[in-house]
């Protein structure tokens, strides 16, 4: 089997720390792995394959004899270093939001819209975590009968904000359980016991960047520009996993019977579904998890053609890290 020089870029970061252990845990055919990160990280040292690997500095000229290069260092890193990897001869899958909606991109989820992968030029684009899971239980059912109009609400983890995020969310719990007083940083208000309605920056139609990202994002990867979807995007006091209601106007009447079957079979897809059993998803239960879980399955009463489901699924595995990995696997291929 070809083995591969491959790099992770901003790993140290928690996407980035991901990107390592999956790379690992699916055994990806690796030939060298190479860590960049900034200069403040380099140095730092991580076991991959009982190997000790020390993060170097990302520098223009990184990517040298790199055929893979997986990015997740954000928007400006990306903008810079991307392009001049892809001049060297480096195959990029970028995380971050820059390039996602660049027509030249492909924004690909694997078990989706695999054929995308056909016209890169060199970069393809990760999308967005809460639009990953959506997707992929929105397209077993998009193939089946056609979807008119998406409404979904997300309960975001704040590990998708980062590892100081989780810090936050840590010291806030220890010290309201301590009755100390602690800081507020990373977000606009205290995480710990609230909900903050509010992820990303607010546009001018009164929509989050977040929230656009789930409309433009879906009708991109499902290559459907007519479907209309509605987000309202949610922080919750949860370390990692993000959870989504979703209401599905379908284009034709589906039974319940037939979404369970569909769904069930979909590649990447488990259905926990026993509501009188008390079974559904949780987000405590997907940490780790490379599966999007689907449950509370039901038809949408108050409308003709409708369904509601609930999807929980670890933003930093499907919703980052492995959704990349994937991509790899399916380029090398």
């Amino acid at each position: 089997m070809k083995k591969y020089n491959v790099a992770v870029v901003g790993a140290t970061g928690a996407v980035g720390e991901e990107m390592r252990l999956v790379i690992e845990e699916r055994k990806f055919p690796v030939e060298k792995l190479s860590l960049f990160a900034s200069g403040r990280s380099a140095g730092r040292a991580y076991q991959f394959n009982e190997e000790k690997i020390l993060v170097q500095e990302l520098k223009e000229d990184s990517f040298s004899g790199i055929d893979i290069a997986l990015f997740s260092a954000g928007d400006e890193v990306s903008a810079h270093f991307a392009p001049l990897a892809v001049q060297q001869g480096t195959i990029v899958i970028d995380n971050c939001k820059y390039f996602r909606m660049d027509p030249n991109v492909p924004l690909v989820v694997p078990e989706v819209n695999p054929g995308d992968l056909k016209w890169h030029k060199g970069l393809i684009a990760n999308p967005n975590c809460s639009t990953i899971q959506m997707v992929l239980a929105l397209k077993p059912i998009y193939d089946e009968v056609g979807i008119e109009r998406v409404l979904v609400a997300t309960y975001q983890s704040v590990s998708g904000t980062g590892k100081e995020a989780i810090a936050e969310l840590k010291n806030q719990a220890v010290s309201i359980a301590k009755d100390e007083e602690f800081e507020i940083k990373v977000y606009p208000y205290q995480i710990a016991y609230n909900a903050i309605p509010h992820i990303g920056s607010f546009m001018e139609n009164g929509y989050t960047t977040e929230e656009m990202k789930m409309l433009n994002e879906t009708r991109k990867i499902l290559g459907d520009k007519k479907i209309r979807v509605v987000a309202t995007t949610v922080r919750v006091p949860v370390y990692r996993a993000h959870s989504e209601v979703i209401h599905i106007e379908t284009k034709k009447k589906i039974s319940l019977q037939r979404t369970r079957e569909i769904l069930s079979a979909f590649p990447g897809i488990k259905v926990i579904d026993n509501p009188e059993k008390l079974e559904y998803p949780l987000p405590l239960f997907a940490e780790g998890k490379d599966e999007v879980f689907v449950g509370r399955i039901r038809e949408d009463i108050s409308t003709e053609n409708g369904l509601v489901i609930w999807v929980v699924s670890d933003n930093l595995r499907k919703g980052a890290a492995l959704n990349a990995v994937q991509i790899a696997e399916q380029l090398i291929k």
